[in-house]
């Protein structure tokens, strides 16, 4: 009896969030968008608008609902995929192969609505566009194009990209996985680590060192590839529905038809992360577009002492900081994208927009954070899950630090990556 009894009191299931907490609305039901205060629709043309308006309706309708429990389970949402694929918003600025051909701006803010309802989502889309699909259409050959782009913009096939080794990160130009030419083919050896989508993915993009030439050659890796192995990386913080995977690679054989003819060194591989590091730039401005939404209704909803939280002078100044970052984040982030758009974007472009973006990013859900007091550590008021999802994203893509060198070394003509060697101590 007293088993029974102890039972029915301690073991009932959660209540229903709207139920424990009537006072404010759950991201289940998405926040109208708040965040765009200087407008940044006057600066789209109306094919890129249209784009965001698309993106941001099946997100707040589709996705946000059942995006909480599967972050809080660290599994991937496979249900979503149609949904993207109907979107025909994958391979981004790829013109033909079934692709949009949209400008990096269109592709820019559909990556940024993306992620202001979920920045796993938009991680998930832009390794398998703006990575796997970019690296096939920069640097593919017309017959791999036609092979692979049209199921992967219909989302039928899905890709990864494999460049980031245990040993490799920051790094990455140093790269230890080997390809040795044999008759017909490749044999690639070695591992590769971080690699989202790689759990799930029909083909690998996979980087190594040519044994020949000692050059980065790129190669397209088929997920039954006899040797190929794949496992999830567990116990994540933050974008827990990516399914990130350690690769290892044994006697891997890729046959001659699928090594990259545009990937014949790490400056080919870098050809397609400017590219991506604009993109990746928008990620954090989706995240706290969002971030802002939220704490926009919450403070309104949300009463103490016989008053709603934006009434009260210091969460009005937190909420203007978070909007003014906002709005500086997504001028640089448009500014990168007509600087492409013009054949002007350089590497050390692409690194500072890419660090001061996610810099501004996390002191913006940081104060989201604050301002959602005790609600700022539940995934289901969403900012958690933001401030949780952005610090893999102020990593990847090039460290903050790693970046700002980028930059430097650009302004200065100077390289300072690797420390300055050890001095023989001076006799006086």
């Amino acid at each position: 009896m007293h088993k029974e009894a102890k039972s029915s009191y301690f073991d009932m299931p959660a209540l229903d969030v709207s139920v424990a907490f009537p006072q404010a609305t759950p991201a289940s039901n998405f926040p109208p968008c708040t965040s765009d205060y200087y407008q940044l629709a006057d600066l789209l043309t109306p094919e890129e608008q249209a784009i965001r308006m698309k993106v941001r309706e099946c997100m707040e309708k589709e996705i946000a609902p059942i995006m909480t429990k599967y972050w809080e389970k660290a599994e991937f949402p496979f249900e979503i995929i149609p949904k993207f694929g109907a979107l025909h918003i994958a391979g981004g600025t790829i013109k033909g192969y079934g692709c949009p051909g949209h400008s990096i701006t269109g592709s820019a803010v559909a990556a940024a609505e993306v992620a202001r309802v979920d920045a796993s989502c938009s991680t998930f889309l832009l390794v398998h566009s703006a990575l796997g699909m970019l690296t096939l259409g920069l640097c593919g050959s017309e017959m791999q194009k036609e092979k692979y782009l049209p199921s992967l913009a219909e989302f039928d096939t899905i890709a990864c990209w494999g460049l980031t080794e245990p040993d490799y990160g920051s790094d990455a130009s140093g790269l230890g996985t080997t390809a040795k030419k044999v008759e017909g083919g490749w044999i690639l050896e070695g591992q590769k680590r971080w690699i989202g989508n790689s759990t799930f993915a029909d083909i690998l993009v996979i980087f190594a060192r040519n044994t020949s030439t000692n050059q980065i050659n790129g190669f397209i890796v088929k997920k039954d590839a006899p040797g190929l192995q794949c496992t999830k990386i567990e116990n994540k913080i933050g974008l827990r529905i990516v399914q990130n995977g350690d690769i290892l690679l044994k006697n891997v054989f890729v046959p001659d038809e699928d090594r990259l003819p545009g990937v014949n060194s790490f400056q080919d591989t870098n050809k397609v992360l400017a590219v991506s590091r604009v993109m990746v730039a928008w990620q954090p401005i989706g995240i706290t577009m969002g971030v802002y939404d939220m704490c926009h209704r919450y403070l309104k909803e949300r009463k103490q002492f016989g008053a709603p939280l934006a009434a009260f002078q210091i969460n009005q100044q937190k909420l203007v900081q978070m909007l003014s970052n906002i709005q500086a984040m997504i001028l640089v982030g448009w500014r990168l994208c007509k600087l492409h758009e013009s054949d002007k974007l350089t590497h050390g472009h692409a690194s500072l927009g890419k660090s001061w973006i996610t810099l501004r990013a996390r002191e913006t859900v940081a104060l989201g954070r604050e301002l959602l007091g005790g609600n700022g550590i539940l995934a289901d008021f969403h900012v958690a899950k933001a401030f949780c999802d952005l610090e893999p994203i102020y990593t990847f893509e090039g460290t903050y630090d790693i970046n700002t060198l980028v930059t430097g070394r650009e302004i200065t003509g100077l390289a300072s990556f690797k420390p300055a060697p050890a001095r023989q101590k001076s006799r006086l």
